[in-house]
């Protein structure tokens, strides 16, 4: 059901809930008042319009506080007088909640659907959360169940093969680093250098241990020449290169 209602020289169609902004009314907040000019009344297939009013109509309100509405300019003037007047306007109004509309005995708060209460909304919905949360439960059992019985057996891991020997693993070339010259890595884990003859003879190995190969391979430029000079020959210098003279270049014009 719902009606129009006329208040402040305006209409308002309105309905049982419904918030509206009307002209200023003699009323304090959370007064009830009673609206009489109702201009027509609706209930489904079924209307009646007054002339101007209904007879018997009503509808009942909530005064909810009172309010301002927006800013309205108003500027005048006069055309070669220098006259300029420039005011604003805003109008005060009383908000209202309509509560019922009676009409030949109806009401239409006693057909309208009644809300349910912030205990009652706070429950109903902790209760399909609830149900919800089962039902994930109940779906994430199934597909575990599934998926432990199509994955595979699993393999196993083959040992790792014992090294041969510590000095044996990972032996490699230092690059840059003499002749005769292998780094290796022994039992504590630590990286060193060893120094064999040309006959395969170990010649000497080096007391420090490294962390890593590039100290090994830094240590080896310490000790590269006098591990040369103690099988009878000298190596040049990493550092040293022999290039041949720069070729001239010939004569131009600039030069004379």
């Amino acid at each position: 059901m719902y009606a129009v209602i006329e208040t402040g020289g305006k209409q308002y169609r309105v309905e049982v809930g419904t918030e509206l902004e009307v002209e200023l009314l003699d009323v304090e907040p959370g007064q009830s008042i009673t609206l009489e000019r109702v201009l027509l009344v609706a209930d489904g297939a079924e209307a009646t319009v007054g002339t101007p009013v209904v007879d018997g109509a009503a509808v009942e309100a909530e005064v909810l506080g009172a309010t301002r509405g927006e800013k309205v300019i108003a500027f005048k003037y006069r055309p070669k007088a220098r006259r300029r007047v420039k005011k604003g306007h805003r109008q005060e109004l009383t908000v209202l909640r309509i509560n019922d509309i009676r009409f030949g005995g109806r009401s239409a708060a006693d057909s309208a659907p009644k809300k349910q209460s912030k205990a009652e909304s706070r429950k109903a919905l902790e209760e399909a959360a609830a149900k919800q949360a089962a039902d994930d439960a109940a779906l994430a059992a199934k597909l575990n169940v599934a998926t432990e019985a199509a994955a595979p057996e699993p393999k196993v891991k083959a040992e790792p093969k014992a090294k041969a020997g510590a000095q044996k693993a990972d032996v490699t070339a230092s690059p840059g680093s003499a002749k005769g010259f292998e780094i290796f890595e022994d039992k504590a884990g630590e990286w060193r250098w060893r120094l064999r003859a040309s006959n395969g003879e170990l010649v000497a190995v080096s007391e420090q241990g490294f962390s890593s190969k590039s100290g090994v391979v830094r240590s080896l430029d310490v000790v590269r020449r006098n591990a040369g000079a103690a099988e009878g020959h000298t190596e040049a210098d990493a550092t040293e290169t022999t290039t041949d003279a720069a070729p001239k270049r010939s004569r131009t014009k600039k030069d004379a």
